[in-house]
C-alpha cells in the first residue's frame, strides 16, 4: 500500500524506525525475527523517506507556482485573495496539511481535491460539509451574523446527499462572488476565466437552464435567518430547511406510560406515527434599476440582495396568514379554517370570554408553549374590556402594548384582519412550532440589461429577476384554537 502519512508523521515516524534499527544494531546476538524485522523495517525506512522527500518537492513547486500567479494578478484580485485568506492559515501543505476533522483547508472551493475512490458516501459528505463550514468562515462579503447562520443551517440541514454543503461550496467561492457581480450589474463580457468556469459549475445546481445562483453569503434565507425577520409568524413558527419540492416530516400523538408489576411484558406504549408533508411553491420577484443608479451605487450587489430579502419578507408575511395553498404556502388561518380548532364565539364582537375561551379549549400539552397572534386592532379591542381596573383590565392607555395575555407571548400580523364582524376570524393562539415553514436555500436570478416601454424602446432601466421555493402549512391542527365571530 501507498504511504499515507502527513509530512509532520513521516519525520516522527522516520526518527522511530531509525531508532529500532539502532537498538536492533546494538544487539549481541540477533534472532531469525529479529533479522526480519530489520529487513522490513530498512524497507519501511526506504519507502516512508522517499514519501516525505516527494511532499517536499510538491510543496516547493506549490510555493514557485504561487509567487509567479501572484505576480501576474492584478491589485483588486490580490486584495480579494488576501481578504479570503486573513484567518492566519498558512497555504504551506507540509507544515499545515489540509485536515477534515479540523475543518481546514488551503482552498476549500477546490473539488478536484476530494478523493472518492475507495470512500465510502459517508466520508465523502463528511469533507464536502467540513469544507463548506470552512468556506463559510472564509468567504468574503459577509458579516459575523451571516456566518453564524450560513453554519447553522449546514450543521442542522445539510442531507446524506450533501446537497447544501454543495451549494454552498459553488456559491460561496471569490471567484462566483466576483463573476456573479460582473453579471448581475451587466458586465458579464468582463469576467475571467476562472469566474466563468465557477458560474458554470453552479449552474449544474439549478433546475433549470438559465439565471444564476444567488451567492449563498447574499442568499435571502441566510440573511433573513441572520438578520431576524420582519414577520412575526417567521419569529415563533418552526422554521426547517428543504433540499427537494417537498419537505417530510414525523409527528407522533403523545406516548402511553403505564405502570406494571415486576418481571411482566411491558405493554405497547409505542406513539402512533404520522408523515405530514409540506409542498414547496415558487415564488418571484422582480427589482428594477436606472442605468444611473447602477453605475453610482458603490456595491449594487449587496443592495440588491437588502431588496431582494425584504421583498421576499414582506410576500410570506401575507402568505403565511392567507395563503390558499394552491401554488403557494399554506397561510394558518386558512388552513384552520372549518376544523375543529375553530371556536364561534360571540356575536358581531370579541368579548372577554372569547379570550377565556382560546386559552380553555386549548390542550394542556400546547398551552406551555403557546402564544396569541392577531392584528393591532384586536389587540386595542381587548385592551378596551375593562377602562375601571377590574379583573379584565389588560394595560392602561399610556402603557404600550404589553408583551403577554394570560401569562403567554404576544404577537402582530398585520395581515390578519382587524374586523370583528360576523364570520371574522381574528385571534389565534397555540404552539406554534405545529406551523411549519420550509425554506429551500437557493435563491436564482437572472439579469435582463434593458427594460422597455409600451413601444417597446428602451427605458433607460434593467433590472434583476429573481426566484426562490417556500411552503408553509399546519402540521398538527390540535395544536392551535383560532376565533371565529359569530
Amino acid at each position: 500500500m501507498p504511504v499515507q502519512l502527513s509530512h509532520p508523521q513521516a519525520v516522527i515516524r522516520l526518527k522511530d524506525i531509525e531508532a529500532e534499527l539502532e537498538r536492533l544494531q546494538n544487539k549481541k546476538d540477533l534472532t531469525a525475527e529479529d533479522e526480519q524485522s530489520f529487513d522490513e523495517l530498512t524497507r519501511e525506512f526506504a519507502e516512508v523517506d522517499d514519501h516525505r522527500r516527494q511532499m517536499e518537492r510538491t510543496a516547493a513547486l506549490e510555493r514557485i507556482r504561487s509567487v509567479s500567479a501572484t505576480s501576474d494578478r492584478r491589485p483588486a484580485a490580490l486584495a480579494v485573495e488576501r481578504g479570503s485568506s486573513s484567518d492566519g492559515y498558512d497555504r504551506d501543505p507540509i507544515l499545515n496539511p489540509d485536515s477534515v476533522e479540523d475543518r481546514r483547508f488551503r482552498n476549500p472551493w477546490d473539488l478536484d481535491e476530494v478523493r472518492t475512490f475507495a470512500r465510502s458516501k459517508g466520508e465523502v459528505g463528511q469533507e464536502l460539509r467540513s469544507r463548506a463550514l470552512c468556506a463559510v468562515e472564509r468567504m468574503s462579503g459577509a458579516n459575523d451574523r451571516v456566518r453564524a447562520a450560513a453554519t447553522q443551517i449546514l450543521e442542522r440541514w445539510d442531507d446524506s446527499d450533501s446537497r447544501i454543503a454543495r451549494m454552498c461550496l459553488a456559491t460561496s467561492s471569490p471567484e462566483y462572488l466576483r463573476g456573479w457581480a460582473k453579471v448581475a450589474t451587466g458586465r458579464g463580457h468582463m469576467i475571467s476565466l476562472e469566474e466563468k468556469q465557477a458560474l458554470e459549475r453552479a449552474m449544474n445546481l439549478t433546475d433549470s437552464a438559465g439565471g444564476y445562483l444567488v451567492p449563498f453569503q447574499l442568499d435571502p434565507t441566510v440573511i433573513i435567518t441572520a438578520n431576524g425577520s420582519l414577520n412575526q409568524i417567521r419569529q415563533i413558527a418552526r422554521q426547517v430547511v428543504a433540499t427537494g419540492d417537498v419537505w417530510n416530516g414525523v409527528s407522533a400523538g403523545s406516548v402511553s406510560w403505564s405502570f406494571s408489576p415486576e418481571a411482566t411484558e411491558a405493554g405497547d406504549n409505542a406513539p402512533t406515527f404520522a408523515q405530514p408533508t409540506v409542498q414547496l411553491h415558487k415564488a418571484q420577484g422582480f427589482v428594477p434599476i436606472s442605468i444611473e443608479a447602477m453605475e453610482d451605487e458603490a456595491n449594487a450587489t449587496q443592495e440588491v440582495a437588502r431588496l431582494l430579502a425584504f421583498g421576499r419578507d414582506e410576500l410570506e408575511a401575507t402568505k403565511f396568514i392567507s395563503g390558499t395553498g394552491s401554488g403557494e404556502p399554506f397561510g394558518i388561518v386558512t388552513a384552520l379554517t372549518g376544523t375543529s380548532s375553530e371556536l364561534t364565539q360571540g356575536t358581531n364582537t370579541l368579548p372577554l370570554t372569547a379570550v377565556y375561551g382560546l386559552d380553555n379549549g386549548l390542550p394542556a400539552r400546547y398551552r406551555m408553549g403557546a402564544s396569541w397572534l392577531g392584528h393591532r386592532s384586536i389587540y386595542n379591542v381587548v385592551r378596551q374590556f375593562d377602562t375601571a381596573g377590574g379583573a379584565g383590565m389588560w394595560v392602561q392607555l399610556q402603557g404600550d402594548q404589553p408583551s403577554q395575555l394570560l401569562g403567554r407571548r404576544v404577537y402582530e400580523a398585520e395581515a390578519m384582519t382587524s374586523t370583528v364582524t360576523t364570520g371574522s376570524r381574528n385571534l389565534i393562539y397555540g404552539d406554534f412550532s405545529n406551523y411549519v415553514i420550509a425554506d429551500r436555500v437557493g435563491m436564482t436570478i437572472e439579469f435582463i440589461p434593458h427594460l422597455v416601454g409600451a413601444n417597446r424602446r428602451p427605458t433607460g432601466q434593467r433590472g434583476w429577476y429573481a426566484y426562490y421555493r417556500v411552503g408553509a402549512d399546519v402540521v398538527n391542527e390540535g395544536g392551535f384554537r383560532m376565533n371565529k365571530v359569530g
